[in-house]
């Protein structure tokens, strides 16, 4: 091959490699320009995770999509978060609020809870966290709530309870000045001043009796209590009350029936159960006091009528400071609406609880059960019936006292 001929046969060799070489170039080019470059999330400010780790509230950390990048072990608890979403939409929309203007916000909401109707409280602060993430330190403050809500009604209820005896005696007093000259008029109208002052001092005994019980150390020297003898002792309280109103009340008490705690305060939680039975039976009825032990070193007293009854739904609130399932039968009879819940309060003060049982018609049992204090006599092996079952006594004869009998 001629010189000529090789030069141009290598100049068409390098135009088509230079050719292939732009082609790749541009290709190349073009394949870049279609890439979707993914950035790496910004990094936390230090010590975020750290501080999560330890809250005992609920904290989440989310980024610009609203993901969740970190959070607390109790936002999960409490289910706040569920994967890398936060589940309640109103906490969303505090988030984007704030990743939108910067400013700081506290509310309080209420949530749903779980997939229920129920709700729960909570305090929520929302606040920027860097350039990229917003954080959610929510607070639970449902209890808080409820108690305030306690308090407030206690005040109200108490306000109201205190006006009736006190605006009758105002009343009656008014009444008796009119009538200084008709001797009967005075005796009557000085008689019902007699009933609405005993009722206002039992009302302000009560509300005193309930607010110490409400205290901490309430039971600081505990003694051995015989309930048996502070049942026997509640029932001579309202002996002369129940003949009144012809009501026999029979007590049967096991022999060693101990506790640990404060003899007065166990003996006012049975006999405000005895006097609540007696406000709620009618005449020619039966109120049953038992103390027995039961396995698992548990004293139990039993306080058993034949009257009205409770309706199931009314059950759950019977303990309530003031609420009365009869409010006119329980003023009737001078009840102050507090007996239930300073029964509840002394029984919890002694580490026990309180139950009841009831139907409507048929009667009440409430239930109270303390721990046992050690004793070398507890009957061993005994099975324990159904402890909101009601108690069966003897047929209807008159009031007695059992001691040591089963």
């Amino acid at each position: 091959m001629d010189p000529t001929t090789a030069a141009l046969l290598g100049g068409f060799v390098g135009l088509g490699l230079g050719g292939v070489a732009v082609l790749a170039v541009r290709a190349t080019d073009r394949s870049r320009r279609n890439e979707v470059v993914i950035a790496p999330p910004p990094d936390l400010p230090p010590g975020v995770g750290e501080v999560l780790s330890v809250l005992r509230s609920s904290g989440i950390v989310v980024d610009r999509s609203d993901r969740v990048v970190n959070n607390s072990p109790a936002a999960v608890a409490h289910g706040l978060v569920r994967g890398q979403e936060v589940v309640h939409p109103q906490l969303l929309q505090l988030a984007r609020a704030v990743r939108r203007d910067g400013v700081i916000r506290e509310v309080e909401l209420d949530l749903r809870k779980g997939i229920g109707e129920g709700t729960v409280v909570v305090a929520a602060r929302v606040a920027p966290l860097g350039a990229d993430h917003v954080l959610l330190l929510v607070e639970d403050i449902s209890q808080a709530r409820r108690v305030e809500e306690i308090r407030r009604d206690f005040l109200a209820n108490v306000s109201h309870e205190l006006k009736t005896p006190v605006g009758g005696i105002s009343l009656l007093a008014e009444a008796l000045l009119d009538a200084y000259d008709d001797p009967e008029a005075v005796q009557r109208f000085a008689a019902r001043i007699g009933v609405e002052s005993r009722r206002l001092s039992s009302l302000v005994k009560d509300i005193v009796e309930l607010s110490r019980l409400q205290g901490a150390d309430v039971v600081k020297d505990p003694t051995v209590v015989d309930v048996g003898a502070a049942s026997e002792d509640a029932a001579e309280r309202y002996r002369l009350l129940a003949e009144e109103h012809g009501i026999d009340v029979a007590v049967q008490a096991e022999t060693d029936c101990t506790v640990w705690g404060d003899r007065d305060l166990v003996t006012t939680a049975i006999a405000n159960l005895i006097g609540n039975a007696i406000a709620y039976s009618d005449g020619g009825t039966r109120v049953g006091v038992a103390t027995r032990r039961r396995p698992g070193a548990v004293i139990e007293v039993a306080v058993t009528d034949q009257g009205l009854g409770i309706a199931p739904e009314e059950q759950q609130r019977i303990f309530e400071r003031f609420y009365r399932v009869d409010s006119a039968r329980s003023r009737a009879t001078g009840g102050t609406g507090l007996g239930l819940s300073i029964v509840k309060h002394v029984v919890e003060n002694h580490g026990g609880t309180v139950a009841v049982w009831s139907q409507v018609g048929r009667g009440s049992t409430f239930t109270i059960s303390l721990p046992a204090a050690p004793s070398e006599g507890a009957a061993a092996g005994a099975t324990a019936p159904d402890q909101y079952a009601p108690v069966e006594f003897h047929p209807a004869g008159p009031a007695r006292s059992t001691r040591g009998q089963p």
